[in-house]
């Protein structure tokens, strides 16, 4: 049953928490289902590429630019995204951004020339950008730090929850109609699932005449303004970006970290085919065996940050990234075409390589406070894309150059890199909220 909401502010706690409780679920969904029709029009490019490549005689270096110029639009644009949704409502981004996503997916369906590509999967990058700022912005409207990282590795699930629909889906698409059509179908699905994004979505609880989260919670807020002021762009930088230590921390792990997942988002599907001797099916099986354990990763490290670690989003992630690197190094170390070993392997790389990945998310917003949570975790995504754009060009080199051994030597080397970022923020916790006495 619905339930109606008045322009005033409700004092009955009991409505509150019942208010509370069912725009939270309708949101939560909706943020979910929304995120993840974004990785079907988008990840789309990577179940088509080997197809693309040899039907089009494109060489893996001329594909990896193309990631590579995707992820450097992306990441300045998730940047500037999350700096206007601060500013503004985030209920329409997502729609907006996924009907563009939509268009560029038919054109990129339609083309044959290199150039035509990468126009417009760069242009979709923009688009993409305006998907994930509205996530961070509602997810700390809503929800207060000591629930915040169980909430967001649920709501972090959507990255693996599409990856998996287009892989599968998209594979068979690939096997009975060819690659066009991995572009042109779910072009269509996103679409449609933008007109119930705007339908479903609303701002902060403000918006709907319920009390903040702060004043819910009975917490207080330590950045000195009012939960509905309006921020400037100059506090946003002065006082919540630049000034930010533990913030560029998290910026730089999550380089790294995005070098390794968007390695093998990018490269995994060719990876198995080439060095693994994979069907398109065996390495898309593969490919969702990656997502759906990240996906348990992400719900795992979001729990533990809550309630092993007290709130310790960094401390948690070290302790992933140092699993990880004993993965990476077995998998390089213990090559094999055996299908129980990859899957195993991929098995753990996927659970411990996205904990951090959702993590990241989490502290950059925390650590950015509630007023500037979209920009400060924007921030976090362009050191992350930057990161791709390495993943893009510069693992497509390397398997060019040096063979895929080459690319995990460098994966290993990209591991213990982010686990020294990591560490340097070792005891650092949310300074969003103190509870009143």
């Amino acid at each position: 049953m619905k339930i109606k909401t008045t322009n005033s502010t409700a004092s009955s706690p009991e409505i509150v928490e019942r208010q509370y409780k069912y725009w939270r679920r309708r949101i939560m969904y909706s943020l979910m289902i929304g995120y993840a029709t974004f990785y079907l029009v988008r990840q789309n490019f990577q179940v088509a590429s080997t197809r693309m490549l040899t039907e089009l005689r494109y060489t893996k270096m001329e594909i990896g630019w193309i990631f590579t110029a995707f992820a450097l639009i992306y990441g300045g644009g998730k940047f500037l995204a999350g700096i206007i949704c601060d500013k503004t409502n985030a209920r329409w981004f997502m729609p907006i951004g996924l009907i563009g996503s939509a268009f560029c997916s038919i054109f990129i369906g339609m083309a044959n020339s290199l150039w035509v590509l990468t126009l417009f999967y760069t242009l979709n990058g923009a688009f993409q950008s305006a998907g994930w700022p509205p996530v961070s912005r509602l997810m700390t409207q809503w929800y207060a730090p000591s629930e915040l990282g169980t909430k967001w590795g649920i709501v972090n699930a959507s990255h693996q929850i599409g990856s998996i629909i287009i892989l599968l889906v998209g594979s068979k698409i690939l096997e009975l109609f060819g690659w066009r059509y991995v572009f042109f179908i779910p072009a269509v699905f996103a679409l449609l699932v933008s007109i119930f994004l705007f339908e479903r979505l609303r701002d902060s609880p403000r918006s709907l005449g319920l009390p903040s989260i702060e004043e819910k919670e009975n917490l207080l807020n330590d950045t000195g303004h009012s939960d509905d002021e309006e921020i400037t762009l100059r506090e946003v930088f002065m006082e919540h970006i630049l000034p930010n230590k533990s913030l560029w921390c998290v910026c730089m792990a999550n380089f790294f970290v995005y070098i390794i997942r968007m390695g093998f988002f990018n490269w995994a599907p060719m990876f198995l085919q080439e060095a693994k001797k994979s069907t398109v099916m065996g390495a898309a099986y593969m490919n969702v065996i990656f997502e759906l354990t990240g996906a348990v990763g992400g719900i795992v490290a979001g729990w533990a940050s809550d309630r092993i670690f007290g709130g310790r989003r960094n401390c948690t992630s070290f302790y992933f990234m140092m699993v990880l690197i004993l993965a990476l190094f077995m998998f390089w170390y213990m090559p094999s075409e055996s299908i129980f070993v990859n899957t195993a392997f991929f098995f753990v790389i996927g659970f411990f390589i996205y904990g951090p990945q959702t993590l990241v998310g989490v502290s950059g917003a925390e650590f950015g406070s509630r007023r500037a949570a979209a920009t400060a975790n924007g921030l976090t995504g362009v050191f992350g894309y930057l990161g791709s754009a390495v993943s893009g060009f510069g693992v497509g080199a390397i398997a060019h150059r040096w063979k895929w051994d080459a690319v995990f030597i460098f994966f290993v080397f990209c591991a213990i890199a982010g686990a020294f970022f990591f560490m340097l923020n070792w005891n650092r916790t949310s300074q969003c909220y103190k509870v009143k006495s």
